[in-house]
């Protein structure tokens, strides 16, 4: 493939794929890439596929001659319930009784995925990954089952919940500094929407309310960087490294009123580690560690402090570095096993399990969007056609979550409780 039909494909990819939901590891995928899907996503130290803009650009310069094009099933099951609230209390309505918001309504989202890669020389590769983010979508209904009322859970008009999804097209230039080590670079071109409805409750806490919520859907860009090194030790251990920076993302204007700084909702940083082991000829085992700086992106990452009598201490909603979600950074463990049963059949399974982004203070905003899951269990196969191509499926369940916590007097006090898991089926193609 020329050059210039390569650079053509990484324009129609980014073009052509609808916007992804998926959130595993808080608003990150568990894994990127079907082959990583089956592993537990541990994939820093690993070059079987495209999808090294997400995961290691320096794989890339292993990797050969492939495209990847594939799409997975996701389906998170969310569920939040409160007891003992009056959520009136610190919005000017005391003893307004809280409604519960039940069980989300959005279950079902399909999640494509591209990559492609081009040996320009033998040690130097050209390619392009195309993936998501996001998936912070809840739809809890707006009816009052007691009263039969139409006021939400945070006495907003109309059903409560957000949309968030997110597209990143990482081109990825690698090189190969020796016939072990290779050194890899992804600019991040991000694309996201994002929508809010029912939060008119938290209007009195917004610098513009009028830009709150219940604005329709909005849309921002961005970019950054991925960086990646990958190191062949001996035969049999490979070692990768990589770094990925902020994500800076420009304005949501309609919705000045909720994310910090006017309107920002930046994509944290994150770096991993990885080592990969063909511990024989036919079993191969990959473990990553992954952080995930979620504080540093103020949308996420800001605090959300309300005190005993209602009022905000950690600034306004839509403020110069203003209140956020209150997440915290998290550490993520990736774990895999690889056999090749034949020349045809390669069968995989994995263990994902990472730390929960959400502070318990922050518990009852966080319904909203609930990324509390810790641990994945993955399972995956390839086949390898006759025209030497290849299908690979990978099923990712991950373990129902439950979180509990005390609601601040100042929103009503109560208790909060929120639980979610998660199903993934997935289906990809590979012209090797």
């Amino acid at each position: 493939m020329k050059l210039k039909q390569l650079m053509a494909a990484m324009a129609v990819a980014g073009m052509a794929l609808p916007l992804a939901a998926h959130a595993t590891d808080g608003m990150f995928a568990s894994g990127y890439g079907m082959t990583a899907n089956g592993m537990g996503g541990a994939a820093t130290a690993m070059s079987e596929d495209t999808f090294g803009g997400a995961n290691n650009p320096a794989s890339m310069a292993f990797v050969g001659n492939r495209i990847d094009l594939g799409a997975s099933l996701f389906s998170p099951r969310r569920s939040a319930s409160n007891t003992g609230n009056n959520v009136g209390y610190g919005m000017g309505q005391p003893g307004v009784a809280f409604t519960s918001p039940g069980t989300s309504d959005s279950n079902y989202f399909v999640v494509p995925e591209f990559g492609i890669n081009h040996m320009i020389r033998p040690n130097l590769a050209v390619g392009v990954s195309v993936y998501g983010n996001g998936g912070m979508n809840t739809n809890y209904s707006s009816t009052n089952p007691t009263t039969g009322g139409h006021t939400n859970a945070f006495l907003g008009d109309g059903n409560l919940g957000v949309n968030l999804m997110q597209l990143i097209i990482a081109p990825t230039l690698a090189v190969k500094a020796t016939d072990t080590l290779s050194f890899g670079i992804s600019p991040l071109l991000a694309y996201q929407q994002f929508s809010a409805q029912g939060l008119q409750g938290f209007e009195g806490y917004s610098q513009s309310p009028t830009t709150m919520t219940n604005t329709g859907t909005d849309s921002s860009t961005g970019a950054g960087v991925r960086v990646g090194v990958m190191y062949k030790i001996t035969p049999t251990v490979s070692l990768g490294a990589q770094y990925a920076s902020k994500i800076s993302m420009s304005k949501m204007s309609k919705y000045s009123g909720l994310f910090p700084n006017q309107g920002e909702l930046d994509l944290p940083e994150n770096y991993s580690l990885g080592i990969a082991w063909q511990a024989t000829s036919a079993l191969k085992l990959a473990l990553d560690y992954e952080v995930i700086n979620y504080s540093g992106a103020a949308g996420i990452g800001n605090p959300f402090v309300v005190n005993n009598l209602g009022q905000l201490t950690s600034g306004q909603f839509g403020a110069t570095d203003g209140s956020g979600f209150a997440w915290q950074n998290i550490n993520v463990w990736k774990v895999g096993a690889e056999y090749q049963y034949n020349d045809r059949w390669t069968v995989r399974a994995g263990w994902n399990h990472s730390q929960n982004p959400v502070q318990d203070s922050a518990l009852m905003l966080n319904e909203l969007a609930p990324g509390i899951i810790t641990d994945h269990l993955t399972l995956g196969a390839s086949y390898v056609t006759d025209n030497g191509n290849e299908w690979t499926v990978a099923y990712v369940h991950a373990f129902n979550a439950t979180q509990t916590a005390a609601i601040p007097m100042g929103l009503g006090g109560g208790i909060a409780s929120t639980s979610m898991y998660q199903d993934t089926l997935g289906i990809a193609y590979a012209w090797r």
